[in-house]
């Protein structure tokens, strides 16, 4: 019963504000309008003017009466209506919603770690080398933002590759050499940590080569923010101060369509190329497809076999206008890089950041990816690392590690996911892999369990046996290490090779170069949240990193070790409510802890 009064006095008042809005819109001063006032009538009018009508006493003030109380209860439905049409408003209306988040579209590519594999089943790991850093960088601009990084933010090798290591003399005919070195798993027991690095030629003894350089450069309305365009030109003009009469340098825009800011300049007129970039400004979608393809072909324009030819895209990744799908762009980076134009990205800006498709087109076009947070940043990349950002010595640089099964049970490589290639890969100079810039070190770790650790065996083979060869059953060997190149002109791949059979050391005797890269690794493993971290966490990297910090001068070290600190406070404040499945408006938290 109760019910049906509610939904008929709910019926009621629908209607009334019905018939209230019904008024179109002459609202409130058409109701008002329509209200009755005080004057006379035509038949009070008529016998005002003439008086001597007739008219009884009593009646007239019946008349009158009636007149006065029928005006009145017609005021009353006139409030009434407006007051039903206000109310009713207020309450169709739902309640204003607390203010949301600021939006995050920011896209990282999912990241499938590497596992642990049985040397008598898979005895060979080959993999193309990644000099990219832009993991690391942004990184530090979310942990310094109180923001804890997206697990597939976070790529190893890229944290690791970030940092210098110290300088090993690399000479004789081949731009490349290889080292490696054996010690304790910090991480766990019984565990070993393998280091294999790749070091080329320094700046001073790499060939000087004339630059042909294309500027390609986001200027979309998503490029507005401070960290965006503005940080961009003023990164592009320190890189403007290293050229010199003998390069050359385009400038490409592209926002709603593509264009060039400026033709090919020589770089010693850096008034012009000054003036280019200071015009720049964001505004419009972004034809991101359209811009690579006008850039590709100023430097096919402009192409020298002689120098270094390359174009360098800046942008935030948001590429929504054009062919703009992935396997398009992809396409189109790799048919340029097979003639000689290479591709180095540099990343901008934060919300909408596109991490995963910029890693991938600087992949596929043989050049670097860097994330630029701050004006230090962009020295260190364009200024104090300009020869290895541009100047390649090595390209198709890959690694293959074969291990001995009689030293080794289980192994697995930190990191390089995205640059798996499989074995017979190797030695097929048509497979695409990383390439390594003048002076760089390029730095990789295994994680390798030795044969009487507590491991599964495989199942045994029905058509094979896994008998090891006489070499193998030589137990001073743990691995073979093999690396090929190319020279940057092409041809064919020159490979090189390198033994280990170094006795295990304990982690603290090991070189400061694999103390170092251990404590990165084991950072990476606990930002990951990996299904191997063991006994990682941010209390063991904290002690050993400001221990090795302190004996280094290299600011970087001091950064990463406080970088480690903001981690691990993150790491136990709660997660915050973010929009979506988990987001509750404020004044239902309350209520809910209320009861």
């Amino acid at each position: 019963m109760k019910s049906r009064v509610a939904g008929s006095l709910m019926l009621g008042m629908a209607v009334a504000v019905g018939l209230a809005a019904c008024a179109g819109g002459n609202d409130r001063r058409t109701l008002a309008e329509q209200a009755p006032t005080n004057e006379p009538d035509a038949a009070t009018s008529e016998q005002a003017d003439n008086p001597r009508a007739p008219q009884h006493p009593v009646e007239a003030r019946a008349e009158m009466a009636q007149a006065a109380g029928q005006a009145a209860r017609q005021k009353q439905a006139i409030r009434s209506a407006l007051f039903a049409q206000d109310s009713g408003a207020r309450m169709l209306l739902p309640p204003t919603p607390p203010p949301a988040a600021p939006f995050n579209r920011e896209g990282y590519e999912a990241i499938t770690e590497n596992r642990f594999h049985d040397p008598q089943v898979t005895p060979l790991s080959t993999f193309g080398l990644d000099v990219d850093t832009a993991s690391y960088t942004n990184l530090r601009r979310l942990l310094n933002a109180g923001q804890r990084p997206p697990i597939d933010a976070v790529r190893i090798e890229e944290l690791v590759n970030y940092f210098d290591y110290s300088e090993w003399p690399v000479n004789g005919r081949h731009p490349i050499r290889l080292r490696s070195e054996l010690a304790e798993a910090p991480w766990a027991d019984g565990h070993l940590l393998a280091m294999v690095q790749v070091a080329a030629l320094a700046p001073k003894q790499a060939q000087a080569r004339p630059n042909r350089l294309v500027f390609l450069i986001d200027t979309s309305g998503s490029m507005q923010a401070p960290d965006k365009l503005p940080m961009l030109q003023r990164a592009f003009r320190q890189l403007t101060e290293q050229l010199g009469p003998e390069d050359s340098v385009a400038i490409v825009t592209y926002a709603g369509n593509a264009g060039v800011a400026l033709p090919a300049t020589r770089g010693d007129q850096k008034s012009k190329l000054y003036e280019a970039i200071g015009r720049m400004q964001a505004g419009g979608s972004t034809a991101g497809a359209r811009g690579i393809e006008l850039a590709y072909q100023i430097a096919q324009e402009q192409f020298d076999a002689a120098a270094n030819n390359r174009v360098i895209l800046a942008t935030d990744g948001d590429f929504n206008v054009g062919a703009s799908s992935q396997g398009e762009l992809v396409r189109l980076i790799e048919q340029r890089r097979d003639q000689g134009i290479y591709l180095t990205v540099l990343g901008f800006g934060t919300g909408n950041y596109q991490d995963g498709r910029m890693h991938r087109l600087a992949d596929h076009g043989d050049g670097n990816y860097y994330y630029i947070d701050t004006d230090l940043e962009a020295r260190r990349v364009l200024v104090d690392k300009l020869q290895g950002t541009l100047v390649t010595v090595a390209k198709d640089v890959k690694l293959q590690v074969e291990f001995n099964p009689q030293r080794v049970a289980q192994y697995r490589l930190l990191g390089y996911e995205t640059r798996a290639l499989a074995a017979e890969d190797f030695k097929d100079d048509r497979k695409d892999a990383g390439d390594v810039g003048a002076g760089q070190r390029v730095t990789a770790l295994y994680e390798i369990v030795p044969v009487g650790a507590q491991t599964g065996a495989p199942d045994a083979l029905r058509y094979q046996t896994r008998k090891p060869t006489p070499a193998s059953q030589r137990k001073d060997e743990w691995m073979l290490v093999k690396a090929r190149y190319k020279q940057p002109d092409g041809g064919a791949s020159t490979e090189l090779r390198n033994v280990v059979e170094a006795d295990v050391t304990a982690l603290a005797q090991a070189s400061a170069d694999l103390q170092w890269a251990a404590a990165v690794a084991e950072f990476g493993l606990v930002m990951r949240k990996s299904e191997h971290a063991a006994d990682a966490s941010f209390a063991d990297v904290l002690r050993r990193s400001e221990r090795l910090a302190q004996r280094s001068d290299d600011p970087a070290r001091d950064e990463f070790v406080g970088l480690v600190r903001q981690a691990n406070l993150l790491a136990k404040a709660p997660e915050p409510l973010r929009m979506g499945r988990d987001y509750q408006p404020a004044h239902q938290t309350t209520a809910r802890v209320q009861e």
